[in-house]
């Protein structure tokens, strides 16, 4: 059963959250991406890491049912990884394992990097290295960081389509059609999954406006290269085939930047996490945190 709590993060900010699973278990935390509330892991997914965990997701600021604030006190996005040992420090948990995928994997990086003290193990999904770093071929040809690949050019044009104000069921239209160009297109594309996962984030929400404070807050300050090259934190690297965010070799990349790291593939994979890669993923990150 779903046991949830609300966590005061600063005055006026409160952040939705909630545990899954045994609470005398090794805690592990759910870090989402940008706009995207907890329930973004699926329930599935949750429950499988359950078995072995007291797993932990919630809804970042701006999102969900949090605080949504951002006009009033704006934010760096580097804000978003305190939050995220707020919220650990509300559950009890002095030393978690945090699993991070799109934003979550940088806020990831950064708490590896800054609050090493709070993690048992990482696992990062779907995110490029918080490096300037130069990414090292198979043949030992070196690439700038920089030069690596950015979003697929479709994504870029979604993304550069203009807001517009729709009723509920347009956004969930567009909120499925955004899924779809993340998905990739090596596994086939359940629609009405999507759109039942979207529709009772809504209902979570309690209203259908597009959440849009991530993508306004401040980037800077995020670059971690010394830190993560001197990193100890069991690292666990997902690998995406058919990721359109940040695509190969970025997880091979991020892999390099931090000691020790493993580099694991979840096949068909891209920046979403459908039914059929679940178990795949699940599996993984349950191995990785069984090591560390």
């Amino acid at each position: 059963m779903a046991r949830e709590r609300y966590v005061d993060v600063e005055p006026g900010v409160r952040l939705w959250a909630e545990e899954h699973g045994d609470p005398g278990r090794p805690p592990l935390l759910l870090v989402m991406g940008a706009q995207a509330p907890g329930l973004n892991w699926p329930d599935e997914l949750v429950a499988l890491l359950a078995a072995r965990h007291r797993v932990i997701r919630y809804d970042h600021r701006d999102t969900g049912r949090s605080t949504w604030a951002f006009d009033e006190r704006p934010y760096p996005l580097s804000r978003l990884a305190e939050d995220a040992v707020a919220v650990l420090d509300a559950f009890g948990a002095g030393r978690a394992h945090v699993v991070g995928m799109s934003l979550g994997g940088l806020l990831t990086q950064l708490l590896v990097a800054d609050h090493p003290d709070r993690l048992l193990s990482a696992t990062v999904i779907g995110t490029a290295a918080l490096s300037t770093a130069p990414y090292v071929r198979p043949d030992g040809s070196r690439v700038p960081a920089a030069e690596l690949p950015g979003p697929a050019e479709h994504l870029l044009e979604f993304w550069s389509r203009p807001e517009e104000d729709r009723d509920l069921e347009a956004e969930l239209d567009h909120r499925v059609a955004h899924w779809r160009a993340l998905a990739g297109d090596a596994l086939p594309f359940d629609a009405d999954w999507f759109r039942a996962q979207e529709r009772r984030i809504v209902a979570h929400t309690g209203h259908h406006r597009p959440p849009t404070a991530h993508a306004r807050a401040d980037a800077s300050g995020l670059l971690r290269t010394e830190e993560l090259a001197a990193a100890r934190v069991p690292t666990l690297v997902i690998s995406a085939p058919a990721e359109p965010v940040a695509p190969p070799p970025h997880a091979e990349h991020l892999a390099q930047v931090i000691p020790g790291a493993r580099l694991a593939v979840v096949p068909g994979m891209g920046h979403a996490l459908p039914p059929e890669v679940h178990g795949p993923l699940a599996g993984e990150i349950l191995r990785h945190t069984e090591r560390a």
